[in-house]
């Protein structure tokens, strides 16, 4: 069992930047694939960013790609996500994610474990 808390969510101004951290519990962190997810109020919730176990991949989608940083520190069992020039567009509820799957957690159909979320708001 995997147990995921975000943070690090807030209210910025458009062009500024917030960094999320996402704590997970149990041992096997390390093993999981980990990833960021959001869903805008009204839309679907959509793929943000992902990284392996080894964190030697990354992948990000288009909306963020340049402008978005995904890490992790095994040992301290956290996943972050560096966001920069953040625009009112960003607005959603962050979650976090985690699967033994690097493919399957890109897909975002049937991951294994999922945080409760954060809310990163941009105002213009």
């Amino acid at each position: 069992q995997v147990q995921l808390v975000e943070s690090g969510g807030g209210l910025v101004q458009a062009g500024g930047s917030l960094r999320l951290s996402c704590a997970a519990s149990g041992r096997t962190f390390s093993r999981y694939a980990m990833g960021w997810f959001r869903q805008a109020p009204g839309k679907e919730r959509e793929f943000v960013a992902a990284i392996s176990w080894s964190a030697g991949t990354t992948y990000y989608a288009d909306s963020v790609k340049g402008r978005s940083t995904i890490s992790r520190d095994n040992a301290k069992n956290t996943v972050y996500l560096q966001m920069n020039s953040l625009k009112p567009e960003d607005t959603a509820v962050y979650y976090c994610a985690a699967d033994l799957s690097y493919v399957t957690l890109i897909a975002g159909t049937s991951v294994d474990y999922w945080g409760k979320g954060t809310l990163v708001t941009v105002s213009s």
